[in-house]
């Protein structure tokens, strides 16, 4: 299958999801997050997938929601908008298959959020990434704030979280975030190899083992899920978080202008 924000391809059991917006460093709109929704269902219920690899076309994994989009929204429109971002990282999470993203560049915000609600994440030498809310007055809002803590422990978690800083591939891997890093020349070559050596193991194993490491870890908290949600939605509404994404839409603007004059 093929679409206009996602192609999907599957080869000896491993289904490859590439987010297809390369221009806009695959930020992720409406339409993207419900063809990524689709295909992840597809993929837990076909019986011809045994691993789910998503990765990005071009030089970023992605790089968080599409200020295009997110700026413009009512309060309405945004709680919808991060509704359907819930259900689509919650889809990753409750996958019975072993789900793995492939970093293959810049991963910010929802990005990243994205490859860590997956079970495994290998990463491109030199790959960015970072959780950058709070720079425009905001939070994370699909489980990054309990995931991350899950991921790296607490401490090294609030750093980011707290600063917004961007970091590298090779940090995260230090840190335990990462399984693997490969070289940008052959990643999604060695990405597949990293994924092909579950396509072999039985697949009710395979569910029960992720469940249980899923328990193991605290699971995810539908509780603290509410309270980020609810602060998220705080600071997006506040005169001071509209400042800030409105400020940040205008240097989109800018930017793709120049692009464009450039071309």
């Amino acid at each position: 299958m093929t679409s206009p924000t996602l192609t999907v391809e599957v080869t000896d059991g491993i289904a490859v999801l590439t987010f297809n917006r390369p221009q806009q460093l695959n930020a992720m709109n409406r339409e993207m997050m419900q063809a990524i929704i689709s295909e992840v269902q597809a993929i837990d219920s076909s019986p011809d997938v045994r691993v789910g690899l998503l990765t990005g076309a071009g030089k970023a994994f992605m790089a968080g929601a599409d200020i295009n989009e997110y700026a413009q929204l009512t309060g309405t429109e945004f709680d919808s908008f991060q509704a359907l971002g819930r259900q689509l990282y919650a889809s990753l999470e409750a996958n019975t298959k072993p789900m793995i993203a492939a970093v293959n560049g810049y991963a910010f915000g929802g990005g990243l959020e994205i490859a860590l609600a997956c079970d495994m994440i290998v990463a491109a030498e030199g790959a960015k990434m970072g959780l950058p809310e709070i720079l425009l007055h905001l939070i994370p809002g699909g489980g990054g704030t309990q995931r991350l803590p899950q991921k790296l422990g607490r401490n090294r978690a609030n750093e980011l979280l707290m600063s917004g800083r961007t970091v590298t591939a090779e940090d995260m891997q230090t840190w335990g975030c990462i399984n693997h890093l490969y070289p940008p020349e052959t990643f999604l070559e060695d990405a597949l190899g990293f994924a092909s050596q579950f396509t072999g193991k039985s697949p009710e194993a395979l569910r029960v083992l992720k469940q249980l490491s899923q328990l193991a870890t605290g699971g995810f908290s539908p509780a603290a899920q509410a309270l980020e949600n609810e602060a998220l939605g705080r600071f997006y509404r506040s005169e001071a978080g509209q400042e800030q994404v409105q400020k940040f839409y205008q240097k989109s603007l800018e930017r793709e202008r120049q692009r464009q004059e450039g071309a």
